[in-house]
């Protein structure tokens, strides 16, 4: 068995959704001064490689908090949808056999190859509605992509897909990075978030275990 790890570092100056802020780093204890070494950290909810919750933008939907670990982890395939200006249908009924074994669809879009550049928030594929709601058909426990967002930016005020699939308690998993030797590889994705109360979102560690 082999792990490949899926997620962005969480650094000072780091590439975040537009209008949020940077996470911050704050010393606060040193082995010099306390006899060991604390960090204070400030960062958004859905900071670098992270998980929405319904709650996220569904009034009265799930907190992250009130899933079982079980929801985090589960059977999953990558699609190549990397030369493409969005994802249909066209892109996934193909594989719907497949994709009927899954718990959890990664979307590739090789997006990540633009982290940490302007280019990482412009222009990136998202799902149509229609290929949105087949995925929602399927049972799945998430959908994951390598990009900032499964909505364009500039849907930021509507976020239709985020509707689409949190409204039905498929999680979105978002900022994911290394996947393109994944590509239609049958695997187990684990991402489990940080545990807050109420969370609307959280960081998560993710990872493909082969």
């Amino acid at each position: 068995m082999r792990s490949i790890d899926l997620t962005h570092l969480i650094l000072p100056n780091m590439p975040v959704y537009p209008g949020t802020k940077p996470p911050e780093f704050k010393p606060i204890c040193s082995l010099e001064q306390e006899g060991f070494v604390e960090t204070e950290l400030n960062l958004y909810s859905h900071t670098g490689t992270h998980i929405d919750s319904p709650a996220h933008i569904i009034s009265g939907g799930k907190t992250l908090d009130l899933f079982g670990t079980e929801y985090f982890l589960g059977p999953a395939m990558v699609i190549d949808v990397s030369r493409s200006k969005e994802i249909s249908l066209a892109h996934l009924t193909p594989l719907r056999a497949e994709l009927q074994q899954v718990r959890f669809v990664i979307l590739y879009t090789g997006w990540d190859q633009h982290w940490g550049t302007e280019e990482y928030f412009k222009d990136f594929p998202v799902l149509t509605a229609e290929a949105a709601k087949w995925l929602v058909s399927l049972g799945l426990k998430g959908v994951c992509i390598d990009a900032i967002s499964v909505d364009a930016v500039k849907d930021t005020l509507t976020l239709p897909i985020h509707r689409i699939l949190l409204g039905n308690d498929v999680l979105v998993i978002e900022n994911l990075t290394n996947l393109q030797e994944l590509i239609g590889v049958k695997l187990t994705f684990c991402c489990l978030p940080i545990k807050t109360k109420h969370a609307d979102g959280a960081p998560a560690r993710a990872i493909a275990i082969l």
